[in-house]
């Protein structure tokens, strides 16, 4: 069964999103949307994935051939 949608910031349900429904989905609030805004400018939201040498030649090739 799958799970009804949760604000990411107050977890409270969330409607899906159709014709008529907020600009904010995917969160409840347009208050919970601007939560998060500050949160990313603050910096405070990271994707972390250690960095090996590995995947750095991996990045550098893709770089290299115009892949990004």
């Amino acid at each position: 069964m799958i799970r009804p949608a949760s604000c990411p910031i107050c977890r409270k349900p969330v409607a899906a999103p159709a014709e008529g429904v907020p600009h904010w989905f995917p969160f409840c609030s347009e208050r919970c949307r601007q939560v998060d805004l500050l949160r990313w400018s603050q910096g405070k939201y990271a994707i972390v994935e250690p960095l090996t040498p590995e995947r750095l030649a991996e990045e550098a090739e893709k770089t290299d051939d115009g892949e990004e």
